[in-house]
């Protein structure tokens, strides 16, 4: 796993499709409901830690691109 692309096809795996219209709003989405499968167990803790660091990384550039 090393891009947004690839954790949005891992939340498809559990029938989890986020489409908010902004990509911010999409990365945030991705993030609760990542936590919400690790939380029930549904996700491994390595797994969840790879995919929560790129949705960090991708979050901090989203937000650093809207500021300018």
């Amino acid at each position: 796993m090393k891009t947004v692309y690839d954790v949005a096809q891992l939340l498809k795996k559990y029938g989890i499709f986020v489409y908010l219209g902004k990509r911010e709003w999409d990365i945030e989405m991705m993030e609760y409901e990542l936590t919400e499968l690790f939380k029930h167990k549904l996700l491994d803790r390595e797994v969840y830690a790879r995919a929560r660091s790129i949705l960090k990384v991708e979050l901090d550039k989203e937000k650093a691109k809207n500021r300018v």
